[in-house]
């Protein structure tokens, strides 16, 4: 109970005053989408974004350890995870780097991959109010109901990540 506490705590505080939701949903989709201003120049932001595995969390992964995840900012680059023996997997394939500003990936993430959804996550950044406003997006198509219902769920991992993702750009540390 104390390491579950600890967990919500940890994700309400780096979250900040990230605005997060569930925009759209129906039969076989969702849209989430999260906006949070990162107190960093886009060229920061940008540079964390491809040290994914700095600032992920272990509990979302595969090995149980972030740091085994990295992130090739180009088009084709691989999210990819080592896992321990030799494996791998591959959370998602690049599509769009536009540097300092955009950065799409076709990914399914964890258990979606196993449902052969669609999915695109998308980061944009923004110069704004002397930082980054880092809008993220994630799309989901192909989707069977109970997927569907599981949106909420979703949406509190996606944003926890931007959360983290803007306590390391800010301190170092997710």
């Amino acid at each position: 109970m104390k390491h579950l506490i600890a967990t919500v705590l940890t994700v309400l505080t780096a979250a900040g005053s990230a605005q997060a939701a569930v925009v759209d949903k129906g039969p076989g989709y969702f849209r989430l989408k999260t906006v949070q201003q990162i107190a960093a120049p886009p060229a920061k932001v940008y540079a964390a974004i491809g040290e994914w595995g700095r600032w992920w969390s272990d509990a979302h992964t595969y090995s149980g350890k972030a740091s085994n995840i990295t992130l090739a900012l180009s088009a084709n680059g691989c999210l990819c995870e080592a896992l321990p023996g030799g494996g791998s997997v591959r959370h998602g394939v690049v599509e769009l780097v536009i540097p300092n500003q955009t950065v799409r990936l076709d990914a399914a993430f964890g258990p979606l991959q196993d449902e052969g959804v669609g999915g695109a996550y998308t980061l944009t950044l923004k110069a704004r109010d002397g930082g980054t406003e880092l809008t993220m997006t994630y799309h989901v198509a192909g989707a069977r109901d109970f997927i569907v219902s599981a949106a909420p769920a979703i949406d509190e991992v996606m944003s926890e990540g931007v959360g983290r993702l803007k306590a390391y750009v800010e301190t170092g540390r997710p």
